[in-house]
């Protein structure tokens, strides 16, 4: 009996030592502007800062100006397919989304929407005409049509050797003329990490 009761002494020892030894998760809120590269992959700072310098740069080039003189009015522009041709897995969207907003933050062109949102508008717009009071229906056919199209690719070049990684990545956009396919603008972005694993010695 008393051999019975230390085994299970020994037990509730045992459980209360591996519990003590379990890991603690650890969250700390940030700043969403604050830099975290935790693993060195391609993240949402580079995300934000690639589509904030190359919008700026876009919209600082002869087309824009010419167009405007031209037409009397400002460009309208969509976002078209972005590439991912690197070794990663890249969120496109969140890219996209960010050119979106700099673009149309820009106020120096009319943002329309891509083909997705399209679809779903147009959708939108089908159901009204079928459910919502006449007067209070948008019409179709009334789109306004892009003038030009941002479009491009993501790629990466990886180097490693001896338990550090260098990952060049290169980001080329175009601003294409719809109406002729002549290129307007192009733009590239060049990101360089060095990723290095240091090595704990026990």
């Amino acid at each position: 009996m008393a051999m019975k009761s230390g085994l299970v002494a020994l037990g509730a020892v045992t459980v209360l030592t591996l519990a003590g030894c379990g890991s603690e998760t650890k969250v700390t809120r940030v700043d969403a502007g604050v830099v975290t590269d935790l693993s060195g992959r391609w993240n949402d700072t580079d995300s934000r800062m690639v589509a904030e310098t190359m919008v700026k740069e876009s919209l600082s080039y002869p087309w824009l100006g010419n167009f405007t003189q031209a037409k009397h009015r400002q460009p309208v522009v969509v976002v078209g397919t972005i590439l991912n041709s690197s070794h990663e897995h890249i969120s496109v969207q969140t890219f996209v989304t960010d050119l979106e907003r700099e673009l149309t933050n820009s106020q120096k062109v009319t943002f329309v929407a891509g083909k997705g949102e399209r679809d779903e508008l147009r959708t939108e717009r089908k159901e009204q005409a079928m459910y919502s009071r006449e007067d209070t229906q948008k019409a179709p056919g009334k789109e306004i049509g892009a003038d030009y199209m941002m479009k491009g690719t993501i790629s990466t070049i990886l180097d490693e050797a001896e338990g550090t990684k260098a990952v060049f990545y290169q980001v080329d956009l175009q601003m294409v003329d719809l109406e002729s396919n002549a290129k307007v603008w192009y733009g590239q972005k060049k990101i360089k990490k060095v990723i290095e694993k240091k090595r704990t010695i026990f």
